[in-house]
């Protein structure tokens, strides 16, 4: 059932954990207008299975629609000064901001994470709209010193044009704002398809961008089936970049599509995290670690601590403390006090990670703590601790996305790098240790895009966040987040 605010239609079903029931939006967004579909997509809540409000089921008609309504606006957005486009994007940070527990409650309810972890989630894409709304002021060219008598040379960086972005569920509010607001502040305007297991988020986002006084056409926000949309988008060929996170599955599929048009993509695909405790590192505190990077988002997370590698001299000792860490975890509603853990998204998550545990222990790994008893709900799994885990199984080879961590000795530091590198993905790797030489000689063989020391927190907008061979394709943050959405132009200006 919905409601009638003012001339929004709200489910009622969220109406009561809402300060601004406007921020919930059962339309998408084209050209400034809220408009319906060809039906409605419901949208459920994780934690309890209940359905949180529909979608508009668009067709790739409207997807197009989307396109005309992007290139139509490109125009005046990129005419616009620097400083013109800081200042819009800077009223939408604040909105954020301003608007933190609502934006943080309607995640929870959507995406089923902790509501400490949301509203983390909501501070750390706000500040990727601060970044890129004063870094914007800065993206500029370079000038060349000549090899050509007479001449200036030059570069100028410009914007790509419609940019398609294209984000998943695990986090639907950073995983837009990281994107969207390098190509906006660059002077690319914006085709959004957030995934239709988490679109209220970006829809309030597109709320927000409305109030902060963007032109019709700037930003729009799809929704409905991903392979129908994303085709659409992948093959217009006014869509000049496409920038993806998601499965690496998908981002091939994607980048396949995209070939016939030429374009720019970004892909942030799988990861599969090696967690790599040195000999000379504290055990216990390499456990609070462990677990730490592990299990976030429900172990939903593509930098998620997916294979542990720990000295065999230390290795029992390490076993017993993750698991008294790992104790600590309490499991649930995302909304209950004290819960830190929520619900994997789908009940095929929690199939998926029982077939891991079930592949794993056939081939002799053992589950050392966790229990296999029902979770609270049907899309809950408790998490798991397996040890004497080998190469061999599912749960090393695969990116899990799921709270089943899997623990392994090592013997020499020499078998350290063909252990970790042991993987099609290349996208974060954890070492927690002392020994410097070791260190070097190991961020020296990684074949991943990001290497934390010492630390499991390692994103942020002033950092390159992305890895490389099967994990994707360009970065996010920093300044290198505008590489994707600009075009490098080359000017040789002679008889001067």
């Amino acid at each position: 059932m919905t409601t009638m605010h003012g001339n929004h239609k709200v489910t009622d079903a969220l109406m009561p954990y809402l300060q601004d029931p406007r921020l919930v939006r059962e339309l998408a967004y084209i050209n400034g207008q809220w408009v319906h579909g060809q039906g409605d997509l419901p949208v459920f809540n994780p934690a309890t299975e209940d359905v949180i409000g529909h979608v508009p089921r668009l067709n790739g008609e409207q997807a197009t629609q989307a396109v005309d309504a992007a290139q139509a606006a490109f125009q005046g957005w990129r005419s616009l000064l620097a400083d013109e486009r800081a200042a819009l994007l800077l009223r939408w940070h604040d909105l954020i901001l301003e608007h933190r527990e609502d934006l943080a409650t309607l995640m929870v309810l959507e995406q089923g994470k902790p509501l400490a972890d949301a509203r983390g989630e909501i501070d750390y894409g706000a500040s990727f709209v601060r970044w890129f709304a004063e870094e914007g002021r800065r993206a500029g060219g370079d000038t060349i010193p000549g090899h050509i008598p007479g001449a200036r040379l030059l570069t100028l960086r410009e914007p790509v044009g419609v940019a398609a972005l294209i984000t998943p569920w695990n986090f639907p509010h950073a995983m837009i704002t990281r994107k969207a607001a390098a190509a906006l502040a660059m002077g690319c305007t914006l085709v959004i398809k957030p995934a239709s297991e988490t679109p209220f988020s970006a829809l309030a986002l597109a709320e927000l961008a409305e109030r902060a006084g963007f032109a019709p056409g700037v930003i729009n926000v799809l929704t409905g089936s991903g392979a129908e949309l994303g085709q659409a988008l992948c093959r217009d060929n006014r869509v000049r970049a496409l920038s993806f996170t998601g499965s690496t599955a998908v981002g091939k599929r994607l980048l396949a599509a995209s070939a016939d048009t030429v374009k720019k993509c970004a892909l942030e695909l799988g990861g599969n995290a090696p967690f790599i405790v040195l000999p000379d590192m504290e055990v216990k505190a390499a456990a609070r670690a462990a677990v730490a990077a592990k299990f976030q988002t429900a172990g939903q997370d593509c930098l998620a601590a997916n294979r542990i590698l720990v000295p065999r001299a230390h290795y029992e000792e390490f076993l017993d403390a993750f698991a008294g860490e790992m104790a600590r975890l309490r499991v649930g509603n995302g909304l209950e006090a004290g819960v830190t853990m929520g619900p994997l998204i789908h009940r095929q998550a929690v199939n998926n990670a029982h077939t891991l545990v079930d592949d794993a222990l056939a081939q002799g790994a053992r589950l050392f703590a966790g229990s296999r008893r029902p979770g609270p709900g049907p899309r809950f799994f408790l998490p798991v601790l397996l040890a004497d885990v080998t190469p061999a199984m599912r749960v090393f080879r695969e990116e899990n996305f799921c709270p089943v961590a899997a623990v392994l000795p090592y013997d020499s530091h020499h078998d350290l790098l063909p252990l970790a590198n042991n993987t099609e993905y290349g996208l974060a790797a954890y070492v927690f240790g002392q020994d410097q030489r070791l260190i070097w000689s190991l961020l020296d063989g990684l074949e991943f895009g990001m290497v934390a020391v010492n630390s499991v927190k390692m994103t942020g907008h002033c950092i390159p966040f992305g890895g490389i061979k099967h994990s994707g394709l360009g970065r996010e943050g920093s300044r290198h987040g505008f590489d994707d959405f600009s075009n490098i132009k080359y000017a040789c200006l002679g008889g001067l």
